[in-house]
C-alpha cells in the first residue's frame, strides 16, 4: 500500500498539501523531530494516565456491577447512557470546571477507554460457571478466595480484550482532548498544521499517534501472553515444532520440560 502510495503521488504529481508521499512525511518527521518529540512526550503522558484511570474505574465498577445485582440495575442504564453523550460536547464543561491544564485532558481519555473495558470486565466475572462455584464452595473456599482463584482467571481474557480495545481508544481521546483546548500536545500541533495547510506535518504527527496506539496494543500483548499462560502454552508449542519437526514434543509434555539433549 505505501509503495502505491508513492508511485500515485508521484506519478500523478499531487501537491503535497493535498497529498504527501509516504517518502516526503518519514523526511517530515524526521527535519521536525525536536518539535515532533516535545508535543509526542505530552500526549503520551495524557494516553497513560488517561488509559490508567480508566483501567482503575472500570475493574472496579465492573465487578461491583458482576457480582451486586442492586447495583447492577442502577448504576449499568448510567454507565450505557454516558456514552451517548459525544465526549467532544462534554471537553469543553471539564475545561470550565478543571481549567485548561492535563487534567481535562486526562478526563476525555479516560471517558473514551473506560466503556468498553467496563462491559468486558462485567461480561468475563458474569462468565464464571456456576457448577464452578458450587465446587469451591463445596471445598469450604471464602469468597475472597473463590474470587481470586476462580472469578479473576475466568475473567482475565476478556478483561485484557477490554484493555486492547481501550488502548486504541485512548490516543483518540487523548487528541480529541487536544483538540479543545491547549497549547501542546500532537493533537494541538494536528490543528496548527492543517490551519497552515502543512499537510506532511500533520501526517507526521498522524503516524506517531498510530505507532503509540500499535505499541500500547503490543504491550497489553505480551502482559496478556504473561498473564495467561494456560491459554497460550499450546501456540507458543507450535513454532518450536514447525522448526525442529523431528523432535516434536510428546503427548502431555510442557515447554518446561523440554531437556537440553532434547533440543
Amino acid at each position: 500500500m505505501i509503495v502505491v502510495w508513492e508511485g500515485c503521488t508521484r506519478l500523478r504529481d499531487i501537491k503535497a498539501y493535498l497529498l504527501p508521499s509516504p517518502s516526503l512525511i518519514a523526511g517530515r518527521i524526521l527535519a521536525d523531530w525536536p518539535i515532533l518529540f516535545s508535543n509526542l512526550k505530552v500526549t503520551l503522558l495524557e494516553i497513560l494516565l488517561g488509559f490508567g484511570l480508566a483501567f482503575v474505574v472500570a475493574i472496579g465498577i465492573g465487578a461491583l456491577l458482576a457480582y451486586s445485582s442492586a447495583f447492577r440495575r442502577g448504576v449499568y442504564p448510567l454507565v450505557v447512557a454516558s456514552q451517548t453523550v459525544p465526549v467532544i460536547a462534554i471537553a469543553p464543561i471539564l475545561i470550565i470546571w478543571f481549567g485548561y491544564n492535563i487534567i481535562p485532558r486526562v478526563l476525555v481519555t479516560a471517558l473514551i477507554a473506560f466503556f468498553p473495558l467496563t462491559v468486558n470486565t462485567v461480561t468475563g466475572f458474569l462468565a464464571v460457571e456456576p457448577e464452578l462455584i458450587s465446587f469451591f464452595r463445596s471445598l469450604n473456599a471464602s469468597r475472597i478466595q473463590t474470587f481470586f482463584k476462580l472469578s479473576v482467571p475466568t475473567a482475565l481474557p476478556f478483561i485484557f480484550a477490554g484493555l486492547k480495545v481501550s488502548a486504541t481508544l485512548s490516543v483518540i481521546g487523548a487528541t480529541v482532548g487536544e483538540w479543545i483546548g491547549t497549547d501542546r500536545g500532537l493533537g494541538h500541533l494536528i490543528v496548527l498544521d492543517t490551519a497552515q495547510l502543512d499537510t506532511p506535518r500533520v501526517f507526521a504527527s498522524i503516524v506517531l499517534l498510530s505507532l503509540c496506539g500499535v505499541a500500547l496494543f503490543l504491550l497489553i500483548s505480551l502482559l496478556e501472553r504473561i498473564a495467561l499462560p494456560w491459554r497460550y502454552g499450546e501456540r507458543a508449542r507450535r513454532p518450536l515444532e514447525r522448526l525442529l519437526p523431528q523432535w516434536r514434543l510428546r503427548p502431555g509434555t510442557t515447554m518446561d520440560g523440554i531437556s537440553r539433549k532434547e533440543i
